[in-house]
Formats: structure tokens, C-alpha cells, sequence
């Protein structure tokens, strides 16, 4: 608290220090003022990062990476502690601040190793994970000078690389494995990730308490005779501690839990037996000490509140006398709601079935992870098999119960009320009658539309149009940005299968959802416009396709579909443009005598091609960019108009589109300010 409070109130933090004082124990007092020191200090180091003076322009330098590239969006982007600048008379020893890098490319570097990265500097600082950084050097090229001059990097490093040579072929089930292990998930769909979350089951591939227990087992019987004897042994622990940290990339949760094991091992060699709150308390201290960023990081929060939910969970049990049947359920329910209130902060909603999904899981995991640690240790394809299996049974369960209740703040209030009128024995019979049926009610699957209905989702700023049938067609329209947005979008609209999806064009606001919505839901068709120069982002998604075995077709004007309720005419493109948006698939939805216009981001010159298209309901191109015609747009005049945008920075929606709307008298309805816009369609 105290370093958290220095942290964001600066000096003015010192009044905690009173209660302490009026407490007359040194060791509280000791405490609170390490703390205000400990989280002065960081603010400090961050305000100096974040100031600090910068060449501006192109730029390179060389230094040391201070974390893998990893995926974020379309680019890839890591960080760098530069030692050197390359300047008109060479290389010249710079010790600049830590800086943020967004590649032009792939990299092939790691953590701790020497690097150089050129590119062009902006003055724009920030935060990775609450660690700041000064600038940005973007469109960088990153080249590998050297491993990592740290052996416990050089070691680390090679560990992950044989957990990936290992596991990266084997698809998500590999991918699960490797989160299982060394807490990486960049190559696990991200609608197996979302499908984690949901189920409740997410903090397995955060690595944990329990896999630093497993490490350790595996390092003591490797070390053999140097792990003889306390002095020994707890030399040897932190060793492999320190080395399991960086095998993670100091993962909050691992920081946590590799901290009460030093404890615990320090304690050992002293004569000193922690008790587990000890021992937490003692880890959480010494950790904000050390590193004061922590008390805002999401994951070390959710892990201290988990560890503590799961000693008080199994000391309550021991004490109701549930035995060790009730052992595993005690723990699973403690840690569970210890972490529900930072859930619902942090995420908005607490998966209600969780406890079970855990229950049912945790075996599984545990077994996964020792086993496909022996499969990476050996290479044997047997283990590896049965480990990829024990990984798809955990992938299964979480598929299954991510469509299960969520909990907002009414929920978990309304769950809290029954646990107290549970109290009363008498309304025991009813309480548990009203769970039945909520449950039961919650578990239906989700009403399809009664009639056809067209669907703008919200889903910030970018584009994803739904087309529900009655009788289940569904036609995915663009995806937006964001997978995790999507996947939640469409799982609330009771989507289980998309008839066609349609990719208007190749921009990241449009198809940046796409590739989970094809990893999370079987997939007839894929419409795409085909461009010539397209991004990594558009032949990622055609590549998925492709490997999933869908139909990929080009359709070109004139074509036309018949989906259930929808008969579908595409208009344009008519022919390459030198603009991607003008390129977009342009559709027209019938049913019955109404009609919708789907125009993707299509600007003027497309525009002028295409010609006024009167319709009933238009969603406006470019989510209101100037770049549309006005006269086009007045010609077309929608009875509705729907324009598809979130916060941004390019001025969405145009004053003057609006204009033009409103003097046509199209009514307005904006994702935004509604969220999903849903619109019956009545033939």
C-alpha cells in the first residue's frame, strides 16, 4: 500500500507513516517507510525515463533487448536499453533511456541479447506493463550483434528454444503446452486465449506457484550431489529460481511465486519454518520493495489474491473437517473468489461456473505440464502425443464452458445474496431452487432472431456487420481490430457457425478479428478482394483460411449469393484501384424489398464508379470520413444510415458527412454512442 500510494500521491504519502507511529512498533514503522521509499524512487526513475532528451529523427543504436518482439496488432514490438549511438563519426558510447521498437519485420532476436535497430525516433513516451520507456523507433530493422552476455539469459534462452522446437509444430495444443511451461502463448489463437478467460482458466498459462514447485523438483534432480545439504540445496534453489524468472520473462505471477520460495528456502537454512501467510506476506513486500511498478500490474494482483484465497481456502476447510475429497474443492472456491472483485474491475465480468471448470481442469493441467516437460527434455514423440492430447482435453473444456454465465456486479452481488440466505436453514430449499433454474436458464443456448436481422457490432473503431437469419445463416461482414471484442460480439449474438465471411479490404480496423473468428468457429466460405500488395495481416488471414480448408473465392461485380433469408449482390470493386479502401468488396443485402448497402471503406473515386445506390439502409463508408463524396452520398439517400466507429483520432464521423445525412433526413445511428446497432429486417 505504502509503496503504491508514493507512487501516485508523491510526498504527500508520507502521512501513512502516522498509523504506524501511533501503532509503537518499530517494524511497522520500518515497513511503511521502505515502502515510500521503494515507490518515491520508481516514480522518480519513471519520470526521468519519460522526460529524458532524445535525438530526433532516423536513428541507430545497439544495446541490449529487454524482452522477446512480440505481436501487438499488425506490428511486432519489443524494447531495447541502448549502450551505443551510430553517429557521423561513428559509434559513440550512449547510454540512453529504454526504448520502444515497432518492427518493420520479423525479428529473430530474443531477450538479453546484443542487437542494433535502426529506424526513425519519435518523442513519444509510455508504459509497457507499467516499466516506462521514452521514445518509440519505428519501421525499425532489428539485427542480432550477439547472444545475451548474462549466462543466466544465455541459459534461459536455450531453454525456450527447445520448448519451441519442440512444440511450435504442434499447432495450439502446442502452443497451450508451451504456456503451460514457460508462460508463452504467442502462438495460441486468440480465440482459444479468449475461450481461457471465459472458462476461468486463464491463469494456467500465466505459470505460477505450481510450476515453480515442479521446476525446482526437476532442478534439485539435476543438480544431484550440489543440492546435498541445506547450505547446498538453497544455493542451488536460487539459482534455479533466478534462472526460472528469466526462462519466463519475470512474469508477475513467477515473481510472486519464486519470492516465497526464496523465502522458504532462506527460512530453511536459518532454522526458520514460514507459515504460508508468512511467507506471503514477506514475498509481496520484498517484491514491491524491489520493484514498486508491480503494485499496478493486473497480474501480480490477480496472483496474490489467488495464493491467499487458496491458503485461506485450505486452512478453512481442514477446519470444517471436509477431508481431502474437499481439499481440492476448498482450494479451487478460495482462490476463486479472492479473485472475483479484481476480475469484475479489471475485465468487467467473473466467470460463475469457474470453480468447477478448475475443479475438472487442474488435474489435467498438471499432468500436461509434467508430462510435456518430458517430452521437451526427451524429444520422445510418444510424449509428446500424449502431452498434445492432455492439452486438447484443456482447450475441450475451456471451448465448453466459455459459453457459460458471466457475472457483472448484479450477478456477483446476487450470488453473494444467496451464499447469505443459504445461511438460514430454512430457505435453504429455496435458495437452492433459484439456482437450479438460473443456472438451467443461463446454460440455453442463446435465442436465435425471430426474423432476418442485420447487426452493426460495436466493436471500437473499425468495422463487423452481422446478417442473422432465422433459420441460423449467419454472415460475418469484416471483424474489426480487435479478436477478443469480436469473439465477445459474436458469442453474445449466439453466433456457433459462419455461413461466408467476407473480408472488405485488408486494413487491420476491418479484418483485424477475422483470423479467431476462423480458429473459433467452423467457416463455409471466405469473400476477399484480393489484393495485390496486401499486409502480413491480410496473408496471415488467407493463409489461415487456406489451412482450414475454406472455400476462398474473388467475387467481382455481378456476382451474387443466395444465404437463407439473404440474397447478396456484390457491386464492386469493377477493377484494381491504387487505394486498398477503394478496393473493398462492396455488397448489397436483399430481403424481400429491403436492402442494405455494405460499402467497406470506399472513397470517391470508387465512389463516382459506382454511381448514387438508393437504399433503405446504408452503412456509411469509412465510418464517416471525409473522404466520401457528399453528392454520392445525398444521392444514395438511406432511410438509415449507420456509421461504424469508436474514439479516435482522425475526427470519425466528418462534421460535413453528417451534414449531408441530416439534410437528407436518413436517420442516424452510430456504434459509439449505441453500441451494437440491430436492425430487424421485415420482408
Amino acid at each position: 500500500m505504502a509503496v503504491a500510494a508514493s507512487r501516485q500521491f508523491g510526498w504527500w504519502s508520507i502521512l501513512l507513516i502516522v498509523p504506524g507511529l501511533v501503532s509503537r512498533r518499530v517494524w511497522v514503522v520500518g515497513v511503511l517507510v521502505a515502502g515510500l521509499v521503494s515507490g518515491l524512487a520508481s516514480a522518480q526513475r519513471e519520470q526521468t525515463t519519460l522526460s529524458a532528451d532524445l535525438p530526433s529523427g532516423r536513428i541507430v543504436v545497439a544495446g541490449r533487448l529487454v524482452d522477446d518482439p512480440r505481436p501487438y496488432g499488425v506490428d511486432m514490438r519489443g524494447r531495447v536499453d541502448p549502450t551505443h549511438l551510430f553517429t557521423r563519426a561513428g559509434w559513440e558510447t550512449w547510454s540512453g533511456p529504454r526504448l520502444a521498437v515497432v518492427l518493420a519485420g520479423p525479428g529473430t532476436a530474443v531477450a538479453g541479447e546484443r542487437v542494433s535497430v535502426s529506424g526513425r525516433l519519435r518523442d513519444r513516451a509510455g508504459f509497457v506493463r507499467g516499466d516506462p520507456f521514452a521514445g518509440v523507433i519505428e519501421d525499425a530493422v532489428l539485427e542480432r550483434l550477439g547472444p545475451a552476455s548474462d549466462p543466466l539469459f544465455r541459459a534461459a534462452n536455450a531453454i525456450r528454444g527447445r520448448v519451441a522446437s519442440v512444440l511450435d509444430s504442434e499447432g495450439a495444443e502446442g502452443a497451450l503446452l508451451a504456456g503451460f511451461l514457460v508462460g508463452d502463448i504467442d502462438g495460441l489463437p486468440e480465440g482459444r486465449v479468449e475461450d481461457l478467460r471465459l472458462a476461468g482458466l486463464s491463469h494456467f498459462v500465466a505459470v505460477s506457484g505450481s510450476n515453480v514447485a515442479l521446476f525446482l523438483a526437476v532442478w534439485f534432480i539435476a543438480a544431484g550431489p550440489l543440492g546435498w545439504g541445506p547450505r547446498r540445496r538453497a544455493v542451488v534453489g536460487f539459482v534455479g529460481l533466478a534462472l526460472f524468472l528469466v526462462v519466463t520473462r519475470w512474469e508477475p505471477s513467477v515473481v510472486r511465486a519464486s519470492m516465497m520460495a526464496g523465502l522458504v528456502l532462506l527460512g530453511r537454512l536459518g532454522g526458520l519454518a514460514l507459515t504460508p501467510w508468512v511467507a506471503l506476506g514477506a514475498a509481496i513486500t520484498t517484491s514491491l520493495l524491489v520493484a514498486g511498478q508491480l503494485s499496478g500490474d493486473v497480474g501480480f494482483q490477480l496472483s496474490v489474491a489467488a495464493t491467499a484465497g487458496v491458503v485461506a481456502g485450505s486452512r478453512w476447510v481442514r477446519e470444517v473437517g471436509w477431508g481431502t475429497a474437499g481439499q481440492a474443492l476448498g482450494i479451487t472456491l478460495g482462490a476463486q473468489l479472492a479473485v472475483a472483485p479484481l476480475l469484475l474491475v479489471h475485465f468487467g465480468t467473473v466467470p460463475l461456473l469457474s470453480p468447477l471448470t478448475n475443479l475438472v481442469a487442474a488435474p489435467v493441467v498438471t499432468l500436461a505440464t509434467a508430462v510435456g516437460g518430458g517430452a521437451v527434455l526427451t524429444g520422445s514423440a510418444i510424449l509428446i502425443s500424449a502431452a498434445t492430447w492432455l492439452a486438447g482435453v484443456v482447450l475441450s473444456i475451456s471451448r465448453l464452458a466459455a459459453g457459460w454465465p458471466q457475472l457483472g456486479l448484479a450477478g456477483l452481488a446476487g450470488v453473494a445474496a444467496m451464499a447469505g440466505l443459504a445461511r438460514v436453514r430454512a430457505l435453504r430449499p429455496l435458495v437452492a431452487l433459484g439456482v437450479a433454474l438460473v443456472l438451467s436458464a443461463s446454460l440455453l443456448p442463446v435465442g436465435r432472431v425471430a426474423v432476418p436481422t442485420v447487426v452493426f457490432l460495436d466493436i471500437g473503431q473499425g468495422d463487423a456487420t452481422l446478417l442473422l437469419g432465422p433459420s441460423g445463416e449467419t454472415i460475418l461482414v469484416d471483424g474489426g481490430p480487435d479478436p477478443t471484442r469480436l469473439l465477445a460480439a459474436l458469442r453474445a449474438r449466439g453466433v456457433d457457425h459462419i455461413d461466408l465471411m467476407i473480408a472488405t479490404h485488408g486494413d487491420q480496423d476491418h479484418i483485424g478479428g477475422l483470423g479467431a473468428a476462423l480458429a473459433a468457429y467452423p467457416v463455409g466460405r471466405l469473400w476477399h478482394p484480393g489484393h495485390v500488395e496486401g499486409s502480413a495481416l491480410y496473408d496471415d488471414l488467407l493463409d489461415t483460411a487456406t489451412a482450414a480448408g475454406l472455400s476462398i473465392e474473388l467475387p467481382r461485380a455481378g456476382w451474387s449469393a443466395e444465404i437463407g433469408s439473404f440474397r447478396l449482390q456484390v457491386l464492386s470493386p469493377t477493377r484494381r484501384y491504387a487505394d486498398i479502401n477503394d478496393e473493398s468488396i462492396v455488397v448489397r443485402a436483399m430481403v424481400g424489398s429491403m436492402d442494405i448497402l455494405l460499402t467497406g471503406d470506399i472513397e470517391a473515386t470508387a465512389q463516382a464508379e459506382l454511381g448514387p445506390i438508393p437504399v433503405d439502409i446504408m452503412k456509411v463508408p469509412h465510418h464517416g470520413a471525409a473522404t466520401t463524396d457528399p453528392r454520392w452520398l445525398e444521392a444514395s439517400r438511406a432511410a438509415i444510415a449507420v456509421i461504424s466507429v469508436g474514439p479516435n483520432e482522425f475526427g470519425h464521423p466528418h462534421p460535413d458527412v453528417l451534414e449531408v445525412l441530416e439534410r437528407n433526413g436518413s436517420e442516424i445511428r452510430r456504434t459509439d454512442r449505441e453500441g451494437d446497432v440491430a436492425i430487424p429486417l421485415r420482408p
